[in-house]
């Protein structure tokens, strides 16, 4: 009975915060109260949410750490030669270019934030799978794969979560899955081997125009300008 109540939870806050009816903190701190309630629990309500403080402290405290870090590092351009190295090593070559997306975003997914993987990302080699007619959808899908693979680490959030729900130090998790963690970035490197292999037998060969063209605009860090703000939109791209 209470498993069926958790999941009717669980959507009702869900189903309230899509349909804009309440924002996501009101909704997360209310309606577990309200069920609470409903089960006969609300004279024990304070027991479990000091309780449930307690529990969630040590990783929400590695959580806030990870991402105030990883946001100061960012704003500084901690990733900014990375990407700029990535950019030179990919040039017009399909392969390459793939297999940069796939080690970039298992670079900056170390900050075990989706978003902040996605933005820099798509923001730096968007304008080159623009320029070389590349499909989009091999850029997010191997962006994505990357990162889902780097969310295990114990700042991510799965593991987080998990550690919460086990009452286990987040450490505890994540060393036993290590191997897991290198396996699954062998495979997502062999993944982008096959896409990028794919993406140049379906391009043919590129013109020596196309190569130029997008290693001038590489060299000349047209491309790095989308890293200014990024998620504001690609500004500086190579040329169309």
């Amino acid at each position: 009975m209470l498993t069926i109540l958790g999941f009717v939870m669980i959507a009702t806050f869900l189903a309230l915060i899509m349909m804009k009816k309440m924002s996501p903190l009101a909704a997360l701190v209310l309606i577990p109260a309200l069920f609470c309630v409903l089960v006969g629990q609300g004279a024990h309500l304070g027991d479990y949410v000091i309780k449930g403080i307690g529990d969630l402290a040590p990783t929400a405290a590695m959580l806030m750490f990870a991402i105030i870090y990883f946001g100061v590092m960012i704003d500084v351009g901690l990733f900014d030669p990375v990407v700029r190295g990535i950019l030179r090593f990919c040039k017009a070559d399909p392969v390459r270019v793939v297999v940069g997306t796939a080690l970039l975003a298992a670079i900056v997914s170390l900050d075990g934030d989706g978003s902040t993987t996605f933005m820099i990302t798509v923001s730096a080699l968007y304008p080159l799978y623009k320029r070389l007619k590349m499909s989009l959808v091999v850029m997010t899908g191997v962006a994505a794969t990357a990162n889902g693979v780097m969310n295990t680490l114990p700042w991510g959030g799965p593991t987080a979560r998990a550690a919460t729900a086990l009452k286990l130090d987040a450490g505890d998790i994540f060393v036993p899955m290590i191997p897991a963690l290198a396996v699954g970035l062998v495979a997502v490197f062999a993944l982008a081997y096959v896409l990028g292999r794919r993406e140049r037998k379906r391009l043919g060969v590129l013109t020596l125009g196309d190569i130029a063209t997008v290693t001038e605009a590489v060299e000349e860090k047209e491309t790095e300008q989308v890293l200014v703000g990024a998620g504001a939109g690609a500004k500086g791209g190579a040329p169309a």
